[in-house]
């Protein structure tokens, strides 16, 4: 690109977002944008997160767009590979590679308020574009610990968003650091090939079995030619996990709930002092939802050890816990998330004053409807705050956010706006209902320390109503919330 190269929009990330809003703005006859992506490939999430066991904790029919329907899932909840697969084909279906630059980083964004644009830095140059759609997502950068001593650790460590597939674990001394979603899932399929697998958890986590299943041929037969199957199906999926929602709102559902989990832990875990180390202390729900049929069988293995603390340092080839035990590894892999909430775009975008998106929100992300933010003109954010739901698809919010982005980009050109900016008042007031509503569910009153949570102890993440709330809300763009111009 030349530093002279201007753009009607500028995507940032290729995952589903990314192409989710590359297809939007096709459909509406837009194709003067591109997609800067870091990486080498498609995919977001679903490139990086190739662990062992990787798989969707959503039903495969809701973890689709709803405008291409996946009639060949092979599972009931899709493998890493499938969704890969689906993600890919659907963006070669709709054009969306011609816009895409690989190996392309954003490095800075900031709005010139005397042209109305932005002016985008990256790793090959600048360019300008009219505006800016932050589609990297919060599970884009992984979070690794400080831990003291882990630069002396002359084994092989690394996150499980970028496993080591050269390594083979088969007879190494493995330990995990972290139990969260993807470790539930990637535990179990390393646990049979090695040596020892020491398991660190600071927190026990609530896992409910998980209703997978092999799709059979004739079922995705039918997905294919019986009109109707495959809209019916994304129907009843969605009702039975927005019935599971309701729970969200009102925890004492989900005490009720819990109990299922209860006996799945009693049922797999014979041994009583590890089960009791394994049940949590708080609400279901407190914490993102497990599902694993597979996750406390491999708990009980003779050779996993769980150790209920965290790491408290590293001394070469020694973890040791905070409990004082000392173990020998050759591996570690952490499981330990993401930078959700202090994601890594809030220090690269910057306003017109020069003021970053950090300085701005102060550690707690705000926004309005989870999309637009004051200060910020023409600039967009998918699966941003306030938005995070425990129970539903991020596709549903992801389609959702993209009606408004359309319904947005429609009003501005037929007004002829070059400048679109949230009101500041309306922003507050939308996040002051939303903190006020928060309150009384569970991600807020489950008893919990999660990721839901800034580091001001405000929950910057969680959208506390319905789905369909959601889509009403963000089903059309609202004039009245904006400050607009022409330049």
């Amino acid at each position: 690109m030349t530093r002279q190269e201007h753009v009607e929009f500028a995507i940032i990330g290729a995952g589903i977002s990314g192409i989710g809003a590359a297809i939007t703005l096709r459909r509406m006859g837009i194709t003067d944008f591109v997609i800067l992506e870091k990486g080498d490939a498609l995919g977001g999430t679903w490139r990086d997160n190739s662990y062992p066991g990787c798989a969707c904790d959503v039903p495969s029919g809701l973890y689709s767009y709803s405008f291409a329907p996946n009639p060949e899932w092979t599972r009931l909840f899709a493998g890493q590979g499938e969704i890969l697969d689906y993600v890919d084909r659907i963006a070669a279906e709709h054009g969306v590679g011609e816009h895409v630059r690989f190996g392309t980083e954003m490095t800075r964004a900031q709005w010139d308020e005397t042209r109305h644009r932005w002016v985008v830095d990256t790793n090959h140059g600048t360019l300008t574009a009219g505006s800016v759609i932050a589609a990297a997502g919060p599970w884009s950068e992984p979070l690794v610990p400080d831990i003291p001593g882990l630069d002396t650790f002359d084994g092989e460590a690394f996150h499980s968003s970028r496993w080591n597939h050269d390594l083979d674990l088969t007879g190494k001394r493995v330990a995990v650091v972290g139990t969260g979603a993807s470790a539930v899932q990637f535990v179990p399929a390393i646990a049979p090939d090695v040596e020892n697998l020491h398991l660190y958890q600071r927190t026990a986590q609530w896992v409910l079995p998980k209703p997978d299943h092999y799709v059979p041929k004739v079922e995705r037969w039918a997905m294919r030619r019986v009109p109707g199957a495959q809209r019916a199906l994304r129907s009843i999926e969605y009702n039975i996990m927005e019935a599971l929602g309701v729970g969200f709102r009102n925890p004492w559902i989900l005490r009720i709930v819990q109990q299922i989990g209860r006996a799945q832990l009693r049922a797999q875990v014979p041994d009583a002092e590890l089960r009791q180390a394994l049940t949590p202390d708080y609400t279901l729900g407190c914490k993102r939802l497990l599902l694993s049929n597979t996750y406390y069988p491999a708990l009980t293995r003779p050779n996993v050890e769980v150790h209920a603390n965290a790491v408290a340092s590293v001394r070469g080839n020694t973890v040791i816990g905070t409990d004082g035990a000392e173990r020998e590894v050759d591996v570690i892999i952490f499981g330990t998330g993401f930078h959700i909430l202090d994601m890594p775009i809030g220090s690269k975008v910057f306003d017109g004053a020069g003021r970053s998106l950090d300085d701005h929100w102060k550690g707690s992300p705000q926004a309005y409807l989870g999309t637009t933010v004051a200060g910020f003109p023409n600039a967009f954010v998918l699966l941003g705050p306030a938005l995070g739901t425990g129970h539903t698809s991020a596709f549903t919010i992801l389609e959702a956010q993209l009606e408004y982005l359309a319904s947005a980009i429609s009003a501005a050109r037929a007004g002829g706006w070059t400048r679109m900016e949230t009101r500041a008042d309306v922003q507050a007031a939308f996040n002051a209902d939303v903190q006020q509503a928060l309150a009384t569910t569970v991600y807020n009153a489950g008893g919990c320390q999660s990721y839901f949570l800034d580091v001001n102890g405000r929950n910057s993440f969680n959208w506390p109503w319905s789905t369909g709330r959601m889509v009403q809300r963000l089903n059309e763009f609202d004039q009245r919330a904006y400050e607009v111009s022409t330049r």
